[in-house]
């Protein structure tokens, strides 16, 4: 009976197809914008995440602290020192890589061709720290980072820039000014979420970075990359207190140090993303219920134009329940249709979007499924008083009507 019913909706609908389709265009658009929103804010969340695990996994950067511009500082301002990671090396004892790290942009010169990029001087505990490994080639050996030798390692944008397809292992590269031997090639990693080119590097020992490129001895940054299986929670705390030892902060006083912790960050970032999507998904959601009061207007007008119809049914013997579910199904797979047609239109317009904003195609099954069940509740719901108005009139009453 209820596959009959079925055919019975899907005939009335294409007996007025034009009216069908403007009746389900609510529900397309609602449905529609729904699915696009949620699918790309899970893409753009899943993109931070990723840019982020890019810096490394469970890393925690510490820097000094910086005043408020404009603002009276709490703490005296003070550089990073080699003491504060001799200090982390020897107190951590939860972190696998603890790193030093100063950064400059430089011009970096191979024959007749330059570029602009960032010079990084680290050491080895650097690629550990960062979950970077070197694509050819090899990392620098204990001598050269004690003795500051003027070797380095190429960013894949580097390396295409001044060698294309080449190896230029053993090659030299003039560094602002000063001349050096390439010993290896990173890998790949790619554009961060913030647009910038994480391959557009050239590593070099920490000392011949200070000595021959920075003219100081002073330490931008530390990364501390946690061990496996500690929560980065616990590394922070440890870390502040090393530091605050290792700069004899008093007790009462501010630290004049920061931590980021990496993972908290981006948490932080997809909760943001997260929250955003639900916001948007919320405010689509509005147009099925404008689309589930089209659906009830439209039954209402097919109640009243097969009031006949319905009389003769009645008159011949069919119930109440008969009627009801008729219209009811009607509404209902009126309103699926315009819920399957939204899913499609909604997965090609997010699976455009993806490709143009450049983040992962990430649609959800739960979602997916929630949108057509909700859709044919919607046809339930506001398919309802028409059906039972057709339902309960009289006989005698529809077959009068002209």
């Amino acid at each position: 009976m209820i596959w009959e019913t079925v055919k019975l909706a899907l005939r009335s609908i294409r007996r007025n197809v034009l009216r069908s389709f403007l009746t389900l265009l609510g529900i397309v658009i609602g449905v529609a914008a729904v699915i696009a929103m949620i699918t790309i804010g899970s893409g753009t969340t899943q993109k931070v995440k990723n840019d982020i695990s890019k810096l490394g996994s469970n890393l925690l950067v510490v820097r000094a602290a910086r005043p408020e511009r404009g603002g009276l500082a709490s703490f005296t301002p003070r550089q990073l020192e080699e003491k504060d990671l001799v200090g982390l090396r020897k107190g951590l004892t939860n972190a696998k890589a603890v790193s030093a790290a100063s950064q400059r942009t430089v011009r970096v010169v191979y024959g007749a061709d330059n570029i602009a990029a960032s010079i990084t001087g680290t050491d080895n505990d650097f690629f550990t720290a960062r979950d970077w490994n070197i694509a050819s080639g090899r990392s620098f050996t204990e001598s050269e980072v004690r003795g500051g030798t003027g070797v380095c390692i190429l960013g894949e944008t580097v390396r295409r820039q001044f060698f294309g397809a080449g190896d230029p292992d053993g090659m030299s590269i003039r560094v602002n000014r000063t001349s050096c031997k390439v010993i290896g090639v990173l890998e790949s990693k790619g554009t961060s979420g913030f647009g910038q080119d994480q391959d557009n590097v050239v590593m070099m020992p920490l000392a011949a970075f200070q000595r021959r490129i920075a003219g100081n001895r002073n330490i931008d940054a530390i990364y501390v990359a946690a061990q496996d299986g500690y929560a980065t929670s616990d590394v922070q705390d440890s870390i502040e207190t090393i530091m605050r030892d290792a700069r004899r902060i008093a007790p009462d006083a501010d630290d004049n140090f920061e931590v980021r912790d990496m993972t908290q960050i981006a948490d932080a970032m997809a909760s943001a993303t997260t929250t955003m999507t639900g916001m948007l998904g919320a405010l689509a959601a509005v147009s099925l219920l404008v689309g589930g009061i089209g659906i009830m207007n439209i039954m209402l007008v097919s109640v009243t134009e097969r009031t006949r119809e319905i009389g003769i049914r009645l008159a011949i013997g069919a119930h109440e329940k008969h009627i009801l579910i008729q219209f009811l199904v009607e509404a209902t797979v009126l309103s699926l249709l315009g819920g399957l047609i939204g899913i499609a239109l909604g997965l090609s317009l997010a699976g455009l979007a993806a490709v143009m904003m450049s983040i992962p195609f990430a649609p959800s099954i739960p979602v997916i499924l929630l949108a057509v069940g909700f859709s044919a509740l919607i046809g339930m719901v506001f398919g309802f008083f028409p059906a039972l108005r057709g339902a309960r009139l009289s006989p005698i009453d529809a077959l009068r009507h002209e």
